[in-house]
């Protein structure tokens, strides 16, 4: 591109991202002073105090949370009714591919035969696009028992020789797993980056097809000033019915608010740590992660590195999109809700790390944003649980003590109390409707659409599994609520989580375990509406979601775990996904292995054992450590990690901790 275009191309999209933005947060503040204006008027009605003052803040917090998904939301969908957003990256798919690609995928005590499967449906893809000689494939192993490990490379060898792919899919073990997943690719990068124009970065459960991986390397291509570009990865072969309904709703609904998110991000996106192309020298010069300073589990080594590399990749002036209409990118899903919650675990302390970083010097005001936006994923839970508290102390303090009908002092006529059923009728509309709008996108869209009313089994069929689905995520949040409310304190006194391999086979859950992680939350559902009843009854109508969920929770778990019950649904078309209804080849070859294509009458490949070549010719590059220390104002010390203050102390083992 002429430098001159170039130039005129960039100032036109920072225009752009000014204007989006500022009507972004424009309506995101909007709504949400509407809204804690109405909850103003309810609860001054009959006079303020401390209590409803904290009430007030907490609502404005929460709602403001809830705002920007309703805005997010709003513009994926405008995006989606338009087709595709102009502002956004595009390519010529004839311009010839010069550019070489790394496909890296780290692995940490994983099946080898899954990864192998996966690894040879998306080989194969590729190869049919003409275009692999430009690709070759790294198995990054940080395994550390030595005879798991000699089970993976002789699975790598079997693959190889079914592929024919000698010289063009490696593995590498590593003997110290220093930096988890970020230092295992970080060694990548320091001996072999430099013979690489772009890495492709998979999670072990990562399946992508060929034409996708070859258009990210021709965006990368094509736009010299991107750093990454993230797909979206779509949820596959869940067989539980908890994995089938977070399947089903990231499917329906996880396209809409990408494209909102691109479309208010542009350049200044984040990172999801896989399913995404970076550029690799760019990578290796500026996104050197540092250890934090202090003890962990909030000082030591960054978990959650993937929104840490999106920050010092756009610090040093690079760009970071997401490209939500690039089909062909899937990841798998945790199996039940206490899988869910254990991964859940180690994100909330990565995410909780990221307080530490939020006044770096140099990051890019995005890059801050997405930092407080993930700490805030979290943080929102315990602020709902306060709240909810909060306000059952508020009614059962009226219930107990009635309404001071005569004021301290002279009282010329009693202080009857004030109704408000308007305003409350009012907020509670708005609040649905921030909830719920979203989520009508998404089936309006799929409605409108044949090929998509198809892909989710029929119009009766989208419609009764979005019913189902909602139904689920309403008793779940709860639970989570807790669970996240546990991990934060579990976080800030001190207790840091282990590092294991995610469980990706459907496992159905004991009662003993399902108790022991939702026997606390029973009870406390128990006792909070028992409370209520006796001396608030009418306040339980409002508080039954949140009691309900908990009274539930070990069934709820127990039943949604259960593979039979998943099956069950998907004979009856309930919960399916367009990958399920049509199943690209990809998917396809994940269950594949040489047995079943041999009963199928298909002849498989070479299946001779080659010997992988463990060290491809080294061309490192130098990932010097980036400076992440706080900006001072005046020279004031910024607190260290492990200085940052305990806002939470509970006992360890309430709410079902491990």
């Amino acid at each position: 591109m002429d430098p001159g275009l170039k130039i005129a191309a960039m100032t036109s999209r920072a225009e752009t991202a000014r204007i989006r933005r500022t009507l972004y947060v424009s309506a995101v503040l909007g709504s949400t002073l509407a809204a804690s204006w109405l909850m103003l008027e309810v609860l001054r009605a009959n006079g303020l105090n401390v209590l409803e003052v904290t009430v007030l803040a907490l609502f404005t917090l929460s709602f403001a949370w809830i705002a920007t998904s309703f805005w997010t939301a709003t513009a994926g969908f405008l995006v989606r009714l338009i087709g595709r957003d102009p502002a956004g990256l595009a390519v010529d798919d004839s311009i010839p591919l010069v550019a070489r690609t790394a496909i890296v995928m780290p692995i940490y005590n994983e099946e080898p035969e899954r990864v192998c499967a996966g690894l040879a449906g998306t080989w194969r893809s590729l190869a049919a696009t003409g275009e692999a000689g430009m690709f070759d494939m790294f198995v990054l192993s940080d395994t550390r028992d030595p005879t798991s490990a000699e089970a993976e490379r002789r699975a790598i060898e079997r693959l190889v020789g079914r592929l024919g792919a000698a010289g063009r899919i490696f593995y590498r073990r590593r003997a110290h797993n220093t930096g988890r997943k970020a230092g295992n690719i970080a060694d990548f990068v320091t001996r072999w980056g430099g013979t690489y124009d772009h890495t492709l970065v998979l999670d072990a459960d990562s399946v992508m097809a060929g034409r996708t991986i070859v258009r990210l390397s021709r965006l990368m291509q094509a736009h010299p000033d991107a750093g990454i570009i993230q797909t979206l990865p779509l949820p596959a072969n869940a067989e539980t019915l908890f994995g089938r309904m977070l399947q089903f709703a990231s499917r329906l609904y996880g396209p809409v608010l990408a494209s909102g998110l691109a479309w208010w991000q542009l350049g200044d996106g984040n990172y999801w740590g896989h399913n995404a192309i970076i550029r690799t020298k760019a990578f290796a010069a500026h996104c050197g992660l540092p250890q934090l300073s202090g003890r962990e589990p909030l000082g030591g080594e960054i978990l959650s590195h993937d929104f840490v590399e999106a920050a010092l990749i756009r610090r040093a002036g690079w760009g970071v999109w997401i490209v939500p209409d690039l089909e062909g990118s899937w990841e798998e899903l945790p199996p039940n809700a206490i899988d869910y919650a254990t991964r859940d675990r180690r994100w909330c302390q990565g995410n909780l790390q990221h307080m530490a970083l939020l006044g770096a010097r140099g990051l890019h005001p995005m890059s801050r944003l997405h930092l407080t936006l993930g700490v805030m994923g979290y943080v929102a839970s315990p602020l709902w649980l306060i709240l909810l508290l909060l306000a059952t102390v508020d009614v059962q303090s009226l219930a107990a003590y009635g309404h001071p009908y005569f004021l301290p002092g002279h009282n010329l006529f009693p202080n009857w109390p004030v109704s408000k059923p308007d305003e409350v009728a009012s907020l509670l509309t708005v609040t649905a409707l921030a909830l719920l709008v979203p989520r009508l996108y998404s089936l309006l869209l799929a409605l409108s659409d044949a090929d998509a009313r198809r892909g989710f089994g029929g119009v009766g069929r989208l419609l009764a599994s979005a019913a189902v689905e909602l139904v689920h995520s309403m008793l779940l949040a709860p639970a989570m609520m807790l669970f996240h409310t546990q991990f934060i304190a579990a976080t800030l006194l001190g207790r840091k989580v282990g590092w294991s391999a995610q469980r990706r086979v459907g496992r159905s859950l004991t009662a003993a375990e399902a108790v022991r992680r939702h026997g606390a939350h029973t009870l406390l559902g128990l006792g909070w509406g028992g409370l209520v009843l006796a001396m608030a009854p009418d306040f339980a109508w409002w508080l039954l979601p949140v009691l309900t969920g908990l009274v539930v929770s070990v069934g709820l778990s127990m039943i949604t775990s259960r593979l039979d019950v998943g099956a069950w649904f998907r004979r009856y078309g309930l919960l399916v996904t367009p990958e399920e209804v049509l199943p690209p080849f990809e998917l396809r070859m994940v269950r594949w292995d040489a047995s079943s294509a041999a009963s199928a009458g298909i002849a498989p490949e070479v299946s001779s054992q080659q010997p992988v070549s463990t060290s491809p010719e080294p061309r490192p590059l130098m990932m010097p450590v980036q400076n992440l220390e706080w900006w001072s104002p005046r020279g004031l010390p910024w607190p260290s990690a492990e200085r940052l203050p305990t806002v939470l102390t509970v006992i360890l083992g309430l709410f079902g901790s491990r």
